[in-house]
């Protein structure tokens, strides 16, 4: 069994696709197809079923992927952590985000990492809060920007709050309730709401308030991009719950109120696996993060201005 074999079996899981995971590594796709047989023969078991359509793992391939995960982030732990002993500046950074990050600005923090670190490769995947913390657990990724939701708490992973902002009520200019400084989240019960979809930490703050509310949201509409929500919301379509700097950024024209009962909070936390022995990479951007914002809510220097 060869690491190249491992390396192979996880881009063949991550794109389901043998023409995709041959191209993210650099080899043909007949020999990443032979790489894969030779593999199964060595193992004695199918690990991919093939059709015309799709790519999928068998129970055997699963397992052998989640170890090879992280034989394989150690070992590119290790090569990197040698590479900085040896002087010399790379290796690859994998970091997941919320579809909506409010007051973090992460294009700002991967600029300035990457101004100071330009020879590591960034990637960047955006998924909700509870399939980042499984890609977290799983070493898909090495951080992660998410909610802390009841399903992730801090089973498995190291959190580092860095904002916590309010909740509003979104409405449609020509609402009833548009004008008012503030309302209940009962108030709204009867109306259609247009939600993030379910596995987000806003969904979860939706179903949770409304439950204590005393009624249960009916969901027309779904979207996790911020944006597309509030334009829906101008359009008449719904209402909705949003974290106020989404709701005050330009857009579409809607009105804004404060929940008073309850009153919701979502935070934004940076994230790692419990344990995992972090490349330098990976630190080096801990480290910046941690700087820019001082865990209470605001962020402690502009990121444009960051340096190490």
């Amino acid at each position: 069994m060869e690491l190249r074999q491992l390396r192979y079996l996880v881009a063949l899981a991550d794109e389901r696709h043998f023409t995709r995971a041959a191209a993210r590594e650099h080899i043909a796709q007949p020999a990443l197809s032979q790489q894969i047989r030779r593999l199964e023969t060595e193992v004695g078991l199918a690990l991919v079923e093939r059709t015309t359509r799709r790519v999928a793992l068998t129970d055997a391939g699963e397992l052998l992927v989640a170890r090879a995960r992280h034989i394989i982030a150690e070992l590119d732990a290790a090569q990197a952590e040698l590479q900085t002993l040896a002087g010399v500046q790379g290796g690859r950074l994998s970091v997941g985000a919320l579809h909506t990050m409010g007051p973090v600005d992460l294009s700002l923090l991967l600029a300035s990492f990457h101004r100071n670190h330009p020879a590591v490769e960034l990637t960047v995947r955006e998924q909700s809060s509870e399939e980042l913390a499984e890609m977290l657990r799983d070493d898909v990724i090495d951080l992660a920007f998410l909610s802390v939701t009841e399903h992730i708490q801090r089973r498995g992973l190291e959190l580092y709050r860095l904002v916590s902002e309010q909740l509003v009520a979104v409405l449609p200019t020509q609402h009833p309730l548009a004008g008012r400084e503030g309302v209940r989240l009962a108030d709204l019960a009867g109306e259609p709401f247009i939600s993030f979809r379910r596995g987000s930490r806003l969904r979860e703050l939706l179903d949770w308030g409304a439950a204590d509310a005393g009624f249960e949201p009916r969901v027309a509409l779904e979207s996790n991009e911020s944006r597309r929500i509030r334009s829906l919301v101008s359009g008449g379509l719904g209402v909705a719950i949003l974290p106020r700097s989404d709701a005050a950024s330009t857009g579409a024209p809607v009105a804004v109120a404060r929940l008073i009962e309850p009153e919701l909070r979502r935070d934004v936390t940076l994230a790692s696996r419990a344990g995992r022995r972090h490349s330098p990479a990976a630190t080096a951007f801990l480290a910046l993060t941690r700087r820019v914002f001082d865990g209470s809510g605001e962020p402690a220097d502009s990121p444009a201005i960051i340096d190490p």
